[in-house]
């Protein structure tokens, strides 16, 4: 595989809660020289063309995309020319409040944005790894504790996956489809839960593991 070009888009730039650097950016930190991983490159909503002009898409290989309080703003010409590069084989990562982003909605063509959801003191996740040959998986531990997160719960309202690759439990115990994967076109499509912006979730190996090798399967021809 050729090094790759990976855009990690955010909402906002800076100043996001336990990521004052913006979440791309430490996501960016952890992807630049990981194998087979070239230039990685940091976009936000806030620059023209809302951070992803047609010539920044096209030499795009994977999306990295992070969401959460302003998926309104994104405009409907953005979410257009994300689709079709998408559908002309691009790969695209959604992480943690994604879920709720246009995009998603627009390539799973349900209301995606639809689940149980919690925020409080001291709510843990396990994250079960449920396929163990898979590419995104690999190097991945069977269980992933995460000391405090957001609960998000089911029912999810997303389309049956093409493969559910980790479940998530919490201490209450609602249980989470938190990694699946689609195919749109020539694309192929990640969501990966956990990722709230209060905690720094994106610091954990094992998380870092899971997006490098989602990065590296979206790639795939």
């Amino acid at each position: 595989m050729k090094n790759l070009t990976v855009t990690c888009w955010n909402e906002q730039a800076e100043n996001q809660y336990a990521y004052p650097e913006g979440i791309h950016k430490c996501i960016a930190g952890f992807l630049q020289g990981a194998c087979c991983i070239g230039e990685v490159r940091t976009v936000s909503l806030d620059m023209p063309e809302q951070g992803l002009p047609q010539e920044v898409l096209d030499t795009t290989d994977v999306l990295v995309y992070w969401g959460h309080a302003h998926h309104a703003k994104v405009t409907d010409e953005t979410v257009r020319c994300i689709k079709n590069r998408v559908l002309d084989g691009m790969g695209l990562v959604l992480l943690h409040s994604a879920h709720a982003s246009k995009i998603f909605q627009t390539l799973m063509g349900t209301r995606t944005e639809k689940l149980a959801w919690r925020l409080q003191e001291n709510e843990w996740e396990k994250v079960w790894k449920i396929e163990a040959n898979h590419p995104v998986t690999r190097g991945v531990p069977d269980c992933i504790y995460i000391p405090q997160t957001e609960m998000y719960g089911e029912p999810f309202g997303i389309p049956a996956p093409d493969e559910l690759l980790f479940i998530s439990g919490y201490g209450q115990g609602e249980v989470f489809r938190s990694g699946c994967t689609y195919k749109r076109g020539a694309g192929n499509i990640f969501y990966f839960a956990p990722g709230h912006e209060t905690y720094r979730i994106y610091d954990m190996p094992e998380i870092q593991q899971i997006i490098k090798n989602a990065v590296r399967w979206a790639a795939k021809r």
